[in-house]
This record gives C-alpha cells, sequence and structure tokens, in this order.
C-alpha cells in the first residue's frame, strides 16, 4: 500500500530525528516555588504488573505551558489544536554570549543579525532561543546559578524581542532552555515575568527547558510537541523532538 501520506511518513522516518527533552526525576532542576517531583511505586511485578505514581507541578521537566497558565480567560493545554503543536523550527543561537554573559538577553539586534545570515525568520514559526543552558542539566546548583545575594542568573528573552517576533515576524510560539522566558535579570529589574505573560497572551504556548538545541541547525527542521491532554491544565510535561532536513 503507498500513498502520499505513506510515501512523506517513510521519507521523515529517513532523516535524523533528535529528542529536545530533558529525563526528569524527583532531583531534577525545578522551579524554586514547586515542590520536588514524588514518585512512588504502586505495584511491582511480584503482585503481577509494574506500576508507579507521579506527583509534580505541571510546569515541570522540559514543559509546554497554555495561555491560561498567566492570562485569564484564555485557552487550556486541552484546547491546543494538534496542528499548532507541530511546527517549522528555528534556533537563534547565542550560546557564546551567554556563556561570556550569564544576563545575556536576546534583543531585536540580535534577531536581525540572526537573519543577515539565515534569511528573514517566516511566519508561522516556532522559534527557540539556544543559550546552551541545558548543559547544565540535571546540576541544580549549576542550572540555579545564583549570585551572592542568592539570585538566580540566567538569560532569557527581552520583551522587545518577542514583540518583534510576534507582530513583525508574525510566529507561533517560542521555546528556550531555562525556567523562564524572561532573563533573570530582566525579572530582577522588573519584578515579574513580562516576556513570558507577552507570550501567553497571543494566545499561543512556550516550550521551557529545552535541550539538544546544539543539535539542530539554524532553519529547516520541524519540532513536534506531544503533550497529555489533562482536563483544564495549565501546563504539563512535554516529549518535545525535531526532524532534520
Amino acid at each position: 500500500m503507498t500513498n502520499e501520506l505513506i510515501k512523506a511518513f517513510n521519507l521523515i522516518k529517513e532523516k535524523q530525528w533528535v529528542d529536545l527533552t530533558h529525563t526528569f526525576g524527583p532531583d531534577s532542576p525545578h522551579f524554586s516555588a514547586f515542590d520536588s517531583a514524588e514518585f512512588q511505586t504502586l505495584f511491582n511485578h511480584n503482585d503481577g504488573f509494574f506500576a508507579q505514581s507521579f506527583k509534580f507541578a505541571g510546569q515541570y521537566g522540559t514543559h509546554l505551558d497554555a495561555p491560561i497558565h498567566f492570562v485569564q480567560n484564555t485557552r487550556y493545554l486541552d484546547e491546543l489544536g494538534l496542528k499548532e503543536l507541530v511546527l517549522p523550527l528555528v534556533v537563534i543561537d547565542r550560546s557564546k554570549e551567554a556563556a561570556e554573559n550569564n544576563d545575556f538577553t536576546l534583543s531585536v539586534e540580535d534577531i536581525l543579525t540572526f537573519e543577515a545570515e539565515y534569511g528573514a525568520i517566516e511566519e508561522g514559526t516556532f522559534v527557540a532561543l539556544r543559550t546552551d543552558w541545558s548543559k547544565r542539566w540535571p546540576n541544580i546548583e549549576a542550572f540555579e546559578n545564583k549570585d551572592t545575594n542568592g539570585n538566580n542568573r540566567a538569560p532569557g528573552w527581552s520583551l522587545d524581542a518577542l514583540k518583534f517576533l510576534f507582530t513583525e515576524r508574525k510566529i507561533k510560539a517560542v521555546g528556550h532552555e531555562t525556567f523562564d522566558t524572561d532573563s533573570a535579570i530582566d525579572f530582577q529589574r522588573n519584578g515579574t515575568l513580562l516576556g513570558e505573560h507577552y507570550v501567553l497572551e497571543q494566545d499561543t504556548y512556550q516550550v521551557e527547558l529545552l535541550a539538544n538545541l546544539d543539535k539542530v541547525p539554524a532553519k529547516g527542521a520541524v519540532i513536534f510537541n506531544i503533550v497529555p491532554k489533562p482536563e483544564k491544565a495549565s501546563g504539563f510535561p512535554v516529549r518535545s523532538f525535531a526532524i532534520l532536513p
């Protein structure tokens, strides 16, 4: 049996697939306001089968935030359409800058520099910010990267950069390797996550704590964000992966 769909499937299977998802557990880095995950064995093979119970915040491990996470009267996770979760992937690499300056905040100028090399960012894409922060996983201390005052130091998006991408380039969603959309220094300066609120206010989603963006090209790949469908959820761990061109 063959048709256009089967031919496309066979082509996709020949390509390289890259897992963009961290394995997570009770000892993994997580947002400090959340309790650590709890994994419990309910039955083992001596009982006839192996089954477990899992307890964790929806925003745990590599996860997808639905609009309702920050914005009232918007969509829950289960209301996101399947075709929204599969998008062309653009990866902006600023890993060198983030290594030199842990407070690195992506600017509009950074985006224009990227476009000068790779061309304009296309409409309807998923844009990921590569900082290589994911390489610190699963070391909690390295991931939080606290300064002498106990504040996290981590890179992120500027509000201006996000506004440019959504209004001028009309992208669909974003992702990053850190706990938050905003850089830690912007959060401390503003006292709130303006960038994260803005993204979710666009009636779309974002994926946080992505991994392996260093294995994906700047353009040409496709991202799949396969997420469970709990009722009225604000977010949930996701299995994100990319298929390379």
